[in-house]
């Protein structure tokens, strides 16, 4: 069964990378409207079966989602080197892309970002790992919604101005359309190393707020430790900071861990390389699909 789905999700886009491609929600009954590539202006039409050819386009139904919220600061935005690894589609990943539809996922994940910086500094991140480590594992597609910012700390993210979480939540929203938000994976810290105690009740402001605007109390919610070198100039480093995100005891969250991990310059550095990056997303989707076992029902 796993062989013959992610098999017929290449297809799909094999099939539709030699036309222009729409993809359209699993319960779409009309097409979007669309401009073709000649300029013609396209109104919706009635969507029949899973794939419609017309004037040159070609609409695609997808599969419901499994949809993933990425957010947080210059390690979740990516910044391990994009290597050969990185030109390549991932498997039964989807996109949100700037037009509010999901396409298929290539590296950089963190391009259509609503906040990001310049795009040139978009590169390997996470997120790409951790959903085909959980596509594969779930044997159903994943959708990314990745709206990460580097150099911002927890306060930008949910203070009294919280934009970037507002923009974040917006485009969540715009993606349920296509499937049901099933995680928020978030990787922040670096620039609030220093301030590890006042670190705690404002992650859980941000986890209360995530639910509350996606209406989903129990929605799992990943973080992860920052990098375990002294990148910081102080004698502490960010062993306190680990400690404390380690020790954090929040309901349907989890923890990972960065041991073992590696800079991507030196250790001067507190951005992880593109393999560390890439281990670091395995972990997440471990941690999600055990906090997915533990709140299944009757357990």
């Amino acid at each position: 069964m796993r062989r013959l789905w992610i098999c017929g999700l290449l297809l799909l886009w094999a099939f539709g990378a030699a036309a222009q491609t729409v993809y359209v929600p699993w319960n779409a009954r009309r097409t979007p409207r669309c401009t073709t590539e000649q300029g013609r202006d396209l109104r919706p039409c009635r969507m029949r079966g899973d794939t419609l050819e017309r004037e040159g386009m070609r609409f695609v139904r997808l599969p419901r989602l499994q949809i993933v919220l990425c957010i947080g600061q210059s390690n979740m935005a990516g910044r391990g080197p994009l290597d050969d690894a990185a030109r390549d589609t991932l498997a039964g990943v989807w996109l949100f892309d700037a037009e509010g539809r999901f396409a298929p996922a290539v590296e950089p994940l963190n391009r259509y970002s609503t906040v990001r910086k310049e795009l040139s500094m978009q590169q390997v991140g996470p997120a790409g790992s951790f959903a085909a480590a959980f596509a594969e594992a779930t044997e159903r597609p994943v959708g990314l919604v990745v709206n990460a910012r580097g150099g911002t700390s927890i306060d930008e993210w949910i203070g009294p101005k919280g934009q970037l979480l507002d923009a974040a939540l917006a485009r969540a929203a715009a993606a349920r359309e296509w499937g049901e938000v099933v995680g928020v994976l978030w990787h922040q810290g670096e620039a609030d190393a220093a301030h590890p105690h006042r670190y705690e009740a404002r992650l859980r402001l941000l986890v209360e707020r995530l639910r509350a605007e996606l209406e989903a109390p129990q929605l799992p919610f990943v973080f992860g430790q920052i990098a375990r070198w002294n990148w910081t100039r102080r004698p502490e480093g960010t062993a306190p900071f680990n400690a404390m995100l380690r020790e954090l005891h929040l309901p349907h969250t989890a923890c990972v861990g960065s041991e073992g991990l590696e800079p991507m310059k030196d250790e001067s550095d507190p951005h992880f390389s593109a393999a560390s990056q890439r281990e670091l997303g395995r972990r997440y989707a471990e941690a999600l699909l055990r906090l997915q076992e533990i709140n299944k029902p009757n357990r």
